[in-house]
């Protein structure tokens, strides 16, 4: 046979090749990044219900989760370097075994986290809850768990990029953004999916076993492929040889990764900064967070695929003005969360939610392009590059939520944000060789860009607000969890968190506390106080006298007392008050005190996210282990912020992990008051109880109505008591809520499908 025909063949064999190894890198990275959405979600909340619902807590667990992916792509970078004779079958029986890794790790990580929180707990006062310690130790077993799985997940981008590289001379050169586009999209779907869906149906630990089966499909998959398909003979140097492009814009080549690093740090606190802006707008529920992430990776896709259609247009230089742009589109977002603005509802919350799309397909655009710019295909270069990206992710939610929100509020951790986006506008627009580096075709000028940029930022931020600014009478706390508000005067003063209304004077709060004090058959000598919120609870359990603790999550909190009751610093000052800033849970965990009262009034609305590990059998079991023998537990139920289902979840909860259990609809029949113990509660009467109370407690009782006497006050709930049978029948197919089964929080499918539930 002809030289020329056995070349022919051997290149429409490679060209065959080529087209089925990049379909099918492209389908693997779908479905890796739709894996990874997953487990971050998952393992995120699994982290929080062993070691504590607090924003330190999330951000130690984002970080090193980030941390593992860097350290995976810089890692497989430098493999694919030193391995310099490896070829496309190599490359993808080691994305193989990285893959298989992953998927072993939604068995392993859900093991490993609560064996940490059974170590912690073991470790006593080394360990202890109160100590400064406890997140050193608690970040550290995070970190020794989920770096290693991560770092697999990471290294799959330069490993994939050899594979491209060894069979395509065509789209290597930009085979980061080609597959940084898959992942993103994968992303998208494992948000969507896993939040709308997947949780809903099978609960975290069998949605990790759904990513963890995806996975092993990608590691057979891949490894069959390296097997099967037809590749050339691998070289001692990489089939396609290219240049490395001189670096954009004319400026030195680390500038690159200065620029990488600014855009994954402004990215992801501004992210941080969105949570808190639209809360008050589209609710405090998981699927807001989902909505704002989907969108946030939507936009990216766009971008992404954009820069894709003219990549050579825009590594030529045509990307000039592109940061200015996202510069001002950085701040529209005041705009749209500004409370002035005429846009109310949840519905209409959503175009206010709109006004992060530029800025994040901006973003989507610019990151692959560096990436590109800087690795021009290079396996090596593009892990260093994307590492450096990711050292920005985690650098970006510290320094937005420990250092700008508490100092400057959202509208200035937002412009100082910017700053530096604007600084890189100026430095690419206004050099002397930028006109040699713009795109050859007609365009926005970079310095004009600049220039309107910058005034429209000044606009914006002068005539933009924050969301305080919508009450005339308010005091303000920020700090690294949240911006805590405190509105109004008189009786409707509110208590306000990231802009969601978290409690009112209510004379619920004061049952919460009274009805299971006088329930108890003998003076109690204790109680304890899980959700500080206004101190109303706290505040009625003191007037009894007896040495009370309060957890309050939010720091700011408790120094807002006295913006609702008169006496709340006095009362702070009282050597019976102990105030701490913890969460509830882990309080539990590592206290070993008992109680002859604990109290949960837990944050509204009954689907707030983490709300569930207040709710769940797991935490009924915590709470009896810290309870008296006689002991009486009181938990609060809105009832009328929820659906029937989660009314009979949180029922169940509670009748499977206590033998004698009390129901009460509140005052207003707003709610239910639950109480529960391991001994029998007996029907007392109003009478008898209001005998029970101390004066000053009965004054603490009476003191808002609706009636004028203790007695009046029982019996007006007393006679709506229900029992917990009643309450389960409504739909017993319900299951209890679990720490793994949060139905409370995951219920748009029942919603869409089962609306009489």
């Amino acid at each position: 046979m002809p030289d020329s025909l056995i070349t022919s063949e051997s290149q429409a064999r490679g060209t065959d090749t080529a087209k089925w190894v990049l379909g099918l890198c492209f389908l693997f990275f779908v479905v890796s990044g739709f894996c990874g959405l997953v487990y971050e979600v998952v393992w995120l909340r699994i982290a929080m219900a062993s070691f504590g619902v607090t924003t330190a807590l999330a951000s130690i667990v984002i970080s090193m989760f980030m941390a593992g992916l860097g350290l995976g792509s810089w890692g497989a970078g430098r493999l694919t370097r030193r391995a310099q004779n490896m070829g496309g079958p190599r490359a993808l029986q080691v994305y193989s075994a990285a893959e298989l890794l992953v998927g072993i790790s939604s068995l392993a990580v859900p093991l490993e986290l609560n064996l940490g929180r059974t170590v912690l707990l073991h470790l006593g006062g080394v360990g202890a809850w109160q100590s400064s310690r406890y997140y050193l130790l608690a970040g550290l077993w995070i970190g020794i768990t989920l770096v290693p799985w991560c770092a697999a997940m990471g290294s799959t981008y330069p490993l994939l990029m050899t594979v491209i590289r060894r069979s395509s001379s065509t789209t290597s050169e930009r085979s980061f953004s080609f597959l940084y586009v898959a992942n993103v999209l994968g992303a998208l779907l494992g948000t969507l999916v896993s939040a709308f869906i997947l949780i809903e149906l099978l609960g975290f630990q069998g949605t990790l076993y759904v990513a963890g089966s995806l996975n092993a499909i990608l590691a057979v998959s891949a490894f069959v492929l390296s097997r099967r398909a037809v590749w050339s003979e691998p070289l001692e140097e990489p089939v396609v040889k290219t240049e490395i492009r001189p670096s954009l814009y004319g400026l030195p080549r680390w500038v690159i990764l200065a620029f990488l690093f600014t855009t994954g740090m402004v990215s992801m606190g501004m992210e941080v900064i969105w949570i808190r802006q639209f809360t008050p707008y589209l609710g405090n529920v998981v699927y807001v967070f989902a909505l704002i992430l989907a969108v946030y990776l939507l936009a990216t896709v766009i971008g992404s695929r954009d820069y894709r259609s003219r990549a050579a247009f825009y590594l030529a230089g045509g990307s000039v003005s592109a940061w200015s742009l996202l510069a001002f589109f950085a701040l529209l977002p005041m705009l749209a969360a500004d409370p002035l603005v005429p846009l109310g509802g949840v519905e209409l919350g959503f175009f206010r939610l709109s006004s992060i799309v530029l800025f994040c397909a901006m973003t989507g655009f610019l990151t692959p392009m560096l990436v590109d710019s800087w690795s021009s295909g290079d396996p090596d270069r593009a892990g260093m590059a994307y590492a450096v990206n990711i050292g920005g992710s985690i650098a970006g939610p510290l320094v937005a939520g420990f250092l700008l929100l508490p100092w400057f509020g959202e509208r200035g951790a937002m412009g100082l944000l910017s700053v530096p986006l604007f600084a890189i506008a100026a430095l690419t627009g206004f050099r002397k060789s930028a006109s040699a580096v713009t795109a050859p075709k007609p365009g926005l000028n970079p310095k004009l860009a600049f220039g309107l940029a910058s005034v429209g930022a000044i606009l914006v931020f002068s005539f933009s607000h924050d969301f305080e600014m919508k009450f005339a009478d308010r005091e303000v706390k920020r700090d690294y969890t949240a911006t805590v508000l405190a509105a109004d005067k008189g009786f409707d003063r509110k208590l306000l968190v990231n802009g969601f209304g978290m409690t009112v004077l209510t004379p619920i709060t004061k049952y919460i506390a009274h009805l299971p004090l006088a329930s108890m058959s003998r003076p109690p000598q204790n109680g304890l106080v899980i959700c500080f919120g206004m101190g109303t609870s706290f505040r009625s359990m003191l007037s009894w006298g007896i040495p009370t603790t309060a957890v309050e999550l939010e720091p700011s909190i408790p120094s807002l007392y006295g913006y609702f009751h008169a006496d709340g610093p006095q009362l702070l000052r009282s050597p019976l008050a102990h105030v701490v800033i913890d969460d509830g849970r882990r309080f539990l965990d590592g206290s070993k005190e008992s109680y002859d009262v604990i109290v949960v009034d837990p944050p509204p609305p009954p689907a707030a996210p983490g709300s569930s590990l207040l709710y769940s059998r797991e935490f009924y079991d915590v709470v009896k282990r810290h309870l008296r023998k006689d002991g009486i537990l009181q938990t609060w139920y809105p009832s009328n912020e929820s659906d029937r289902a989660t009314r009979v979840a949180v029922t169940k909860a509670l009748m499977q992990s206590f033998p004698y259990v009390r129901a009460y609809w509140s005052f207003n029949l707003v709610g239910i008051h639950f109480l529960a113990s391991m001994q029998p509660i007996p029907a007392v009467s109003s009478s008898e109880l209001a005998a029970r109370m101390p004066k000053a407690a009965v004054a603490d009782f009476v003191e808002w109505g609706p009636e004028t006497d203790a007695q009046g006050q029982f019996q007006s709930v007393l006679s709506h008591e229900v029992t917990p049978e009643s309450l389960i029948a409504e739909d017993p197919r319900v299951p209890a809520i679990r720490d793994d089964r949060p139905i409370n929080e995951y219920y748009l499918l029942r919603h869409l499908f089962h609306p009489d539930r």
